[in-house]
């Protein structure tokens, strides 16, 4: 069997000034990269701003095993399904973060026979743009340091700096660190951290904004630190805004790509789930649902992580609704979540599959919560057994959703047809979606809300430090706003050690904090780190390139 790279490499891509004709698309709509990508610009949204916006589909997934589940394969799989029915889609990606790329988890290019093109450049460096978010985050670190060392006129408080430096890799080395060291000339010495790239408010901000000025002006909201009387220091009092948004004038440009099969792709922005709010930017969606008749984009791991803040802050800050939702499973996974080791999913296992798909149950009915018609696309893997794919089909019946047996991995396309006819049945109906708690709820209510809806929680407790962030959020106008909680992905629960779909506990929340330039809270449950580590054996240990510049190893 061919490698995800052996695949990608032999294809043959059509030049991205075809994707763009095909499309509509004027010279003047978009930017190339080179033959195979291309920026787009606001003539093209401009032009379409009166098009009837498409049919948005929402791809989401059960709690993952470590090695992921092929949400994405799925997506772009059924975005190349639906051409083969006669249906404009386009899809709307997030980017891969260089850490899972070189740690354990894969890029978010797909995989098999449904992948977006050209891989190797998505994956690692692709247009720039996390470097630009990572350039532009550290300029913001560095003007706070510089003013505290340069007289610090604000009265900056070095303990109280709300934001961290940032680099798009997995350094769990870097996670606190002690900055400034090295005498006078060389800074005031405090206590610092790192955060990777995709956990910065800059890159949720990015992903939030609707245009260049309205990320600007995010940018000059974000809370940097306080002063030593307790006051708030903002981004704009360091004008920071300015320059920071002119690094990012040419990333704030959805790209544009290709499918193996040539169905056009837009990928933009790439926050984690767990850490962040999971979804590609609000920009990339737009555009996808103007040039298409379907838009078809994912949220980051399970529904109760990407899927619960796509529809509670996403959907609810842009104001978009999703006509329908993809609820994507996996034997293996459930096997997972029914209690066997990772490394043993691949052998047939009805005992633990039938412990474990409870877990498919509960996103089943989170998703119903939020008014959307759902359907499960099983997808299946060469070592699924009959006996489990019938177990599968015959839980869903019973649970009264649709579902769809998924081989695109394996097929392309063609393996995605049933599940495209269906999603289109089902996106046409009328939708009655509704977020999951409405905007003027208190902070706790919407925790408690999320806790006891969407994890199946019996309660919150706070820490004294949550409590004391919560009054500081409050005093600063934040209680409006939209909560975002960064937990573990293996587990509906904050302890990644209770799987399947676990009761009697209670989520802790350790700490909160205003992400005011994105537009949302978040609340820290667990133990869950904004600085992944490397695993014993990382990716990065089997990719290689050769003198000729091909790349081998990578997935």
């Amino acid at each position: 069997m061919l490698s995800d790279i052996e695949i990608a490499q032999q294809a043959k891509l059509k030049p991205i000034t075809q994707i763009a004709a095909e499309l509509g698309l004027h010279d003047e709509d978009f930017e190339p990269y080179g033959r195979y990508k291309a920026k787009l610009n606001d003539c093209l949204y401009n032009r379409l701003s009166s098009k009837k916006d498409a049919k948005l589909i929402l791809v989401t997934a059960i709690n993952p095993t470590p090695a992921g589940e092929g949400k994405t394969t799925v997506s772009i799989g059924l975005a190349e399904a639906m051409a083969k029915i006669g249906k404009k889609a386009v899809l709307a990606l997030r980017e891969p973060s260089l850490g899972p790329v070189f740690g354990i988890k894969g890029g978010a290019a797909g995989g098999g026979y449904a992948q977006v093109l050209p891989m190797e450049e998505i994956n690692l460096h692709f247009t720039g743009d996390f470097h630009a978010i990572t350039s532009a985050n550290n300029l913001l670190c560095a003007l706070l340091d510089n003013h505290i060392q340069q007289g610090n006129s604000l009265g900056i408080d070095p303990r109280r700096v709300q934001i961290s430096r940032c680099m798009d890799m997995n350094d769990r080395q870097l996670r606190g660190v002690i900055d400034g060291l090295g005498g006078k000339t060389s800074g005031v010495p405090r206590q610092d951290s790192f955060c990777i790239t995709v956990a910065t408010e800059v890159m949720a901000a990015f992903c939030l904004a609707s245009d260049l000025m309205d990320l600007k002006a995010r940018l000059g909201r974000i809370l940097v630190a306080y002063t030593f009387s307790g006051e708030p220091v903002y981004a704009k009092d360091l004008k920071a805004e300015g320059a920071m948004a002119a690094l990012l004038k040419d990333a704030i440009k959805p790209n544009l790509v290709q499918t193996l099969e040539g169905t056009p792709a837009i990928i933009h922005g790439g926050p984690f789930a767990n850490i962040a709010h999971g979804c590609n930017s609000v920009r990339a969606t737009r555009f996808a649902m103007k040039l298409g008749d379907y838009c078809i984009t994912e949220a980051g791991f399970g529904s109760d992580l990407g899927a619960e803040k796509f529809m509670d802050i996403k959907c609810r800050l842009a104001g978009i609704k999703p006509s329908a939702a993809v609820l994507v499973a996996t034997a293996r996974a459930l096997k997972y979540n029914g209690g066997i080791p990772k490394a043993e999913t691949a052998n047939e296992n009805l005992d633990a599959l039938r412990k474990g798909i409870v877990n498919l149950g509960a996103h089943i009915n989170i998703l119903k919560k939020f008014g959307l018609p759902v359907i499960v696309a099983i997808n299946r893997f060469e070592t699924d057994s009959e006996r489990e794919l019938s177990f599968m089909e015959e839980y869903c019946r019973e649970n009264g959703a649709e579902f769809s047996l998924c081989e695109v991995f394996a097929k392309g396309g063609a393996g995605g047809v049933d599940l495209a006819e269906k999603v289109c049945k089902l996106a046409d109906k009328v939708s009655s979606f509704h977020p999951i708690y409405p905007d003027d709820a208190p902070i706790k209510e919407k925790i408690e809300t999320i806790c006891r809806e969407i994890y199946g929680a019996d309660g919150v407790d706070y820490s004294s430090k949550a409590e004391k962030s919560l009054l500081e959020i409050e005093a600063l106008g934040g209680q409006h706003l939209p909560v975002c909680i960064a937990k573990t992905q293996y587990s509906l629960s904050d302890n990644p050690k209770l799987l399947g779909r676990p009761t009697g506990f209670r989520v802790s929340i350790r700490d909160l904090k205003l992400n005011n330039g994105a537009g949302f809270v978040v609340a820290y449950a667990g133990d869950i780190l904004t600085m992944p580590g490397l695993p014993k054996h990382p990716a990065a240990e089997n990719i290689d390139v050769d003198s000729k510049g091909n790349i081998t190893g990578l997935f």
